[in-house]
């Protein structure tokens, strides 16, 4: 039997056909693109999921016919936090607003005014990439499209609704949208009345590892697949890459470079730490919970950068090997605004130091060195709430640089270790959380680590260097902090 792993990213779906071991048979991909009609808002049709899913399967199909009639579990992963709303006849009623978004800041500080009690529910700050806020956001400015909301899903919940019919979420995917109460991994009623909602609304949740629904008859039979295909109930994405890396037990962790950037530390139990917007989210097995430290632009910083500068990134990341890292201009990766640690839906982006002695190899170098500063204050912050790491699985689109690792080693003070496949790490957590719902194995079992290719340890000879540097990064947003509100 097989098994499909579906990641549903900001910047493309991600396919996995895995085999009752859990090694890849097949994969396939498909872009997707963001849409920003105005400031701070970002947006994305549900409809091009979609089609974006169906293509990226398709992909898989024509690689390994044999292995995909095999099919016996679906998992889904996705990017949390969007906000897709359905009327009763299933029809998406506008754009998904998605986790980047940050219009619904002003809304936060009157979610958390309405439930005084809500950091204790939520484990949570609120903040505006969360999907609570977003509703309340929609009922003042578009009400016609808040009263005519029948069901508000997730982004990769409304794939599963096109798989399946049935309306199901997981408990972690669940937890980043300030309706769950996380530490009884159930909906909270007086989170959702706040915003004016009530369980009717919400999807039915179940553990991520958990059977959830069947793929329909019509797809099923489309595809060739002869017997019953289970979906299981999923994950959010970084949880997902968890299950992909074997990050399931208390003290594991990854950093994740994707469009976002993610410090995520299992915890065996409920652990929030709001005042430092840590995020407090039940885990995608039952009883377990991570904490995890969040920024908004990651590799999308040095994507952004490709794109102005017209230079293939991978270009870029080896230029900057050669700046020098003393005299390279400081970078706030900002562009979206931040989450963890400063919450600041205000926050931009900002070279700092700049001569015309520079050039594209130094605006690279400090664009990948903010990148990894802003994942140190990540760290600090769950420092703050108890945690402290050794050592942690370096994934996502920027573990394809070694530099990268090196980078976010030294500035962090944690080694990482590189893994063969640390580019799809959700959906092969995917995969492995469909092939658990099927078979019923052990968790350990499943949940292995890759092989690590390298250990990036920190670079004990640019550590004064980094200090220097990262302390007068952390000056600089404190500087100009009130200047982006203006």
């Amino acid at each position: 039997m097989t098994f499909l792993g579906i990641d549903l990213g900001t910047s493309e779906v991600k396919t996995l056909l895995t085999d009752d071991e859990s090694r890849t048979i097949a994969t396939g991909s498909a872009r997707l693109a963001v849409e920003t009609p105005h400031p701070h808002w970002s947006e994305q049709n549900p409809q091009a999921w979609w089609h974006a899913t169906l293509d990226a399967i398709a992909q898989v199909r024509a690689s390994n016919p044999a292995g995909f009639s095999a099919l016996r579990g679906i998992g889904l992963s996705g990017q949390m936090h969007g906000a897709t709303l359905l009327d009763r006849f299933g029809q998406v009623l506008r754009p998904a607003i998605l986790w980047n978004d940050t219009r619904a800041f002003a809304e936060c500080v009157e979610l958390e005014a309405l439930v005084p009690e809500s950091r204790s529910i939520t484990g949570n700050l609120a903040m505006p990439g969360f999907t609570a806020p977003k509703l309340l956001w929609l009922s003042k400015y578009e009400p016609a499209v808040f009263r005519a909301a029948h069901k508000v899903l997730l982004p990769k919940d409304y794939v599963a609704w096109r798989l399946t019919g049935e309306f199901v979420s997981d408990m972690s995917d669940a937890s980043g949208t300030l309706w769950l109460d996380v530490a009884k991994r159930d909906w909270s009623d007086r989170m959702l009345s706040a915003t004016g909602l009530t369980r009717e609304h919400m999807p039915r949740l179940v553990e991520g590892s958990a059977a959830a629904a069947q793929l329909n008859d019509k797809l099923r039979r489309e595809w060739g697949v002869a017997g019953s295909v289970l979906l299981c109930g999923g994950a959010g994405d970084n949880a997902a890459s968890a299950i992909g890396m074997g990050v399931a037990e208390a003290g594991s962790a990854f950093l994740s470079l994707g469009t976002s950037g993610v410090l995520f530390a299992g915890t065996d139990r409920f652990a929030p730490n709001p005042a430092q917007a840590v995020h407090a989210f039940c885990h995608c097995l039952p009883n377990r919970w991570h904490q995890m430290s969040v920024i908004l632009s990651a590799a999308s910083s040095l994507a952004w950068l490709s794109a102005v500068l017209k230079t293939d990134v991978a270009k870029l990341a080896g230029s900057a090997e050669k700046a020098d890292a003393q005299s390279a201009p400081l970078f706030l990766p900002y562009l979206s605004g931040e989450r963890t640690p400063h919450n600041d839906a205000n926050a931009k982006g900002l070279f700092w130091g700049l001569t015309g002695a520079h050039g594209e190899g130094d605006l690279a170098y400090s664009v990948m060195e903010g990148v990894a500063f802003a994942m140190a204050d990540g760290y600090a912050a769950l420092q703050g709430a108890g945690t402290t790491l050794d050592t942690a699985s370096f994934i996502g689109g920027g573990s394809r640089s070694r530099f990268w690792a090196k980078l976010c080693a030294t500035a962090t003070g944690v080694a990482m270790r590189r893994h063969q496949g640390g580019d799809v790490g959700a959906a092969l957590g995917a995969a492995r959380l469909a092939r658990l719902a099927v078979t019923n194995e052990d968790v350990a079992q499943v949940c292995t680590s890759p092989e690590t290719i390298e250990v990036c340890e920190p670079d004990a000879g640019q550590r004064t260097v980094t200090e220097v540097r990262l302390a007068r990064y952390r000056r600089l947003y404190a500087a100009v902090k009130d200047e982006f509100a203006r």
